[in-house]
């Protein structure tokens, strides 16, 4: 019913930058909140950062100051901005968005397929 679509993982160096973007398409309603997470190898999935429709922001303390997540919310889009890139932060960046359905107006968690993020130092 919806689809979360990734772009613009890839392969940087160190104190490089990376912009992701997440497209939702379906039936949508609305969109409540958008986000992205990560999970790197061996280790639990963990927040990165997340935006509400109100626009407030929350980040993970280890991203605080160099990443930035926005959202489009006329193309349904949420982006995340990633600036002085570490090691640390290598990853599958998976978006997610609670949607609400057009069909039954209640509202639906869904997650992308997630986009690989590697850091080489």
């Amino acid at each position: 019913q919806v689809q979360l679509v990734e772009s613009g993982g890839g392969l940087v160096q160190a104190m490089g930058s990376l912009r992701l973007s997440c497209a939702a398409s379906g039936s949508i309603f609305s969109i409540k909140v958008m986000g992205w997470f990560r999970q790197a190898p061996g280790k639990q999935r963990e927040l990165v950062a997340i935006i509400p429709s109100s626009g407030s922001t929350r980040y993970a303390d280890s991203v605080k100051g160099r990443f930035t997540i926005s959202r489009d919310n006329a193309k349904n889009t949420v982006y995340l901005q990633m600036n002085s890139l570490k090691p640390e932060d290598t990853a599958v960046y998976y978006c997610n968005a609670v949607v609400v359905l057009t069909t039954t107006k209640t509202p639906w968690v869904y997650w992308g397929q997630g986009t690989q993020v590697t850091v080489s130092s």
